[in-house]
């Protein structure tokens, strides 16, 4: 029988490369972006249904999500629109943590709210909500952005925990660098002079060396698929070279012991 896969931010990025791998793959996609009349890839594609949705607008959720329900029968829920906020914290504004954390965190938690009940009288479902690697250990200039994909992963967790008994699922993607134009499309930041040396220092870790280490949108997407039709019980799926190394070595050594390595990078 064919399945039905949600996704949220499929524009670009991880979301069209998973909206792509799974269509190819004989799903049906319901691909929604923020702007779909800039869409023209997804568009053309059979199975393919690409609808408006903004994450930040619970209204919108709300009534997209019933329109979708009374047309399809969901199997899988991608929650995977977001950006980055990367900066100083002491530069940060106001509006610029309300809205990170109203489209990273409290978009994945309005998405999941709305398609929970229907998920649990079905008896069946799937949540794969992406975080990132940086959603298990913090990282200089990427405070609240690291703050809210630490809170998706332990909302997904929790929430594992309350759903397991429906037979509904809760997954998710921690993925390391992505070779995206995140940065140039989907990237708030803020500057301080007090701290060019720590901005510079973490700089280093986008020179072009480390890049090879960085997965694709379709790798990262391969281990959404992955997760999708595995049919393990399984919460954490570490996606890509980099992140499997960090976190690895924070899991042999421990996770104090990692801090104080990170730290030695950048205290100077």
């Amino acid at each position: 029988m064919q399945k039905t896969i949600f996704i949220t931010g499929a524009s670009s990025g991880v979301g069209k490369a998973a909206a792509m791998m799974f269509q190819s793959n004989g799903w049906k996609v319901i691909a929604t972006m923020r702007s779909p009349e800039k869409e023209t890839e997804l568009t053309v594609l059979e199975n393919v249904t690409v609808l408006k949705l903004d994450v930040s607008e619970p209204v919108q959720i709300r009534e997209l999500v019933a329109e979708v329900l009374a047309e399809f029968t969901v199997d899988v829920v991608l929650n995977n629109a977001g950006y980055g906020l990367i900066g100083i914290f002491e530069a940060f504004e106001d509006a610029q943590l309300i809205r990170q954390i109203d489209t990273n965190l409290l978009g994945v938690i309005r998405v999941t709210k709305e398609f929970t009940p229907y998920f649990r009288q079905r008896q069946q479902g799937m949540f794969i909500n992406v975080s990132s690697m940086v959603g298990l250990f913090g990282f200089p200039t990427s405070s609240v952005y690291v703050a809210t994909k630490f809170a998706i992963d332990g909302f997904s967790e929790s929430i594992a925990y309350e759903l397991a008994n429906f037979g509904v699922q809760v997954k998710i993607i921690a993925p390391g660098g992505i070779t995206t134009d995140f940065a140039g499309r989907s990237l708030d930041t803020a500057g301080h002079e007090a701290y060019e040396k720590l901005s510079a220092k973490v700089m280093e870790g986008y020179s072009p060396e480390n890049a090879r280490l960085f997965s694709t949108a379709e790798e990262i997407a391969g281990t959404i698929y992955e997760a999708a039709n595995d049919g393990k019980v399984q919460l954490r799926y570490i996606a890509g070279r980099d992140a499997e190394a960090i976190i690895g070595e924070r899991t042999e050594i421990g996770s104090e012991a990692h801090y104080q390595k990170l730290r030695s990078k950048f205290v100077f």
